[in-house]
């Protein structure tokens, strides 16, 4: 009986050493001592972070195995605040014993260790702070989260706008229509400037910027209505560009409701541009040679419907230059050779009819006229050329003044450009030996006329340095009947 009491006992004693030490176990346990020595934690079910659970089966064939500790036995304690506690040689809070191989130095109380962490404490998530650690009292978000676009719209807010919010709507870019109004404001500087350039390339990239599809038959009538204000060489250009558009910005159907637009508004032209009729007559002879239009716009103006005087004068000028013999190879001359096209021939003598015809009639205005209309900035020297040589042909003090008021006046309105006044002078001075022949007195006509210049003040001081003087130079004496005399003189004897 006896020796059964002791082992009954003994199972008593181990099954509250069994209890004890599942206690232990639930109760996160950072470490324990494994038959007296201490144990790796990386055996344990947790052993990573130093914290040891109960296992999930504890049987009796695995009591080699089982974890032991020393005994100690637990002591309950009340402190002045009546709460209870139990303490050992290394002492307990909360009845859970902190005991690390008898010491409580690194361990942390399981409620004081999650106070002041800022994880999840559900269970679930990564380990971050919440809300992206933009929580807080009075804190409304992260700094910037004002502008970025809610995902989520309440309906009961008072700002809510049901309409921005409908997944139904769709979204496209709109590009309003110009006006004729408008497009023309925007294609004038760009005709203008190709009048500088003479490039067409540029003028239909810019122009497939602008246009739209009721636009383009405004491009014709557009740049003809621009080209009527300007010369015969910007109306050869515009013939060009209508040319070198055909096909790329615009049609052949396009290019007929331009000419019908202009045809419609002759009227209304022909008060800016008295000669327009024909300047239109012209632009459509040459479309129907350049085979941008259909010879039977011109021969059939009855398809246009009602026409009014000066349309019927525009197509019957059209139609005689199409009937004309050879006609159609003369119409890509039928704005003339203006500008630096002529024949240097055909513009000298353009010059010398306008030197002409200021000295009978003394007008400067209608010189400067003639002379911007020729076009040839960089050949206005030769005026200067013809009116020097003109002066020394007259032989009189009457066209010298004349010149003179002419040249200082080309000089003021900046129409010769000093280097243009200069060349010419010089051209006048290398071409004395061959021009005195013709007028003896050349030399002393010239040196009269530049000093008379330079009072006016429109000669450079190179022209003066550069002055010709004839010197008179004997190699035959007058008494010697016409012998040369010999280098050396012979002595008498």
């Amino acid at each position: 009986m006896e020796v059964e009491a002791a082992r009954q006992n003994g199972y008593a004693s181990a099954e509250s050493r069994e209890s004890s030490v599942e206690r232990e176990l639930n109760g996160d346990i950072k470490a324990v001592e494994i038959n007296g020595t201490a144990a790796a934690i990386a055996h344990s079910p947790k052993g990573q972070n130093g914290i040891i659970k109960k296992p999930h089966n504890v049987s009796a064939d695995a009591h080699d195995q089982r974890i032991k500790r020393k005994g100690k036995r637990l002591i309950q304690r009340q402190n002045s605040r009546g709460e209870s506690g139990s303490s050992s040689n290394g002492g307990a809070i909360g009845g859970i014993p902190i005991v690390m191989n008898g010491s409580a130095k690194d361990y942390v109380v399981p409620q004081r260790r999650w106070k002041n962490s800022r994880r999840s404490r559900s269970g679930y998530g990564r380990g971050l702070p919440k809300k992206g650690g933009a929580g807080g009292k009075g804190v409304w978000g992260l700094p910037g989260s004002e502008a970025l676009e809610e995902l989520y719209e309440d309906e009961n807010d008072p700002n809510y706008d049901s309409e921005t919010n409908d997944q139904n709507i769709v979204l496209s870019e709109v590009i309003p229509e110009l006006t004729p109004e408008e497009f023309f404001k925007l294609a004038e500087p760009i005709v203008l400037e190709y009048y500088e350039h003479g490039d067409t390339h540029e003028v239909a990239v810019n122009f497939d910027e602008i246009l739209t599809g009721n636009l383009r038959p405004y491009v014709t009538s557009v740049i003809v209505e621009i080209a009527l204000d300007h010369k015969d060489s910007q109306r050869e250009m515009t013939s060009v560009l209508i040319s070198d558009l055909y096909g790329r910005v615009i049609t052949a159907k396009d290019i007929e409701k331009g000419f019908e637009i202009l045809l419609a508004n002759l009227p209304d032209l022909t008060l800016d541009t008295p000669d327009a009729p024909n300047l239109l007559g012209n632009f459509l002879a040459r479309a129907v040679a350049d085979d941008c239009l259909p010879p039977k716009f011109v021969t059939k103006p009855s398809e246009h419907g009602e026409l009014n005087d000066h349309a019927m004068t525009a197509i019957r000028r059209a139609d005689t230059l199409l009937h004309m013999k050879q006609g159609w190879a003369h119409l890509d001359n039928v704005w003339g050779m203006g500008g630096p096209l002529r024949p240097v021939k055909t513009i000298t003598k353009q010059m010398t009819l306008l030197l002409k015809e200021y000295l009978s009639s003394r007008d400067i205005q209608e010189a400067h006229h003639c002379l911007r209309a020729l076009e040839v900035p960089h050949f206005h020297h030769e005026l200067v050329y013809e009116a020097v040589v003109m002066t020394l042909e007259s032989l009189s003090q009457t066209t010298e003044e004349a010149m003179c008021e002419l040249l200082a006046s080309l000089d003021k309105a900046c129409l010769v450009l000093p280097a243009g006044m200069e060349q010419g002078f010089l051209r006048v001075f290398d071409d004395m030996a061959d021009i005195v022949l013709d007028v003896p007195l050349a030399y002393i006509i010239l040196d009269r006329f530049v000093e008379r210049c330079n009072r006016a003040g429109f000669i450079t001081d190179k022209i003066l340095n550069n002055m010709p003087s004839r010197g008179r130079k004997r190699f035959v004496s007058e008494g010697d009947g016409g012998l040369i005399k010999p280098p050396t003189l012979p002595l008498r004897d």
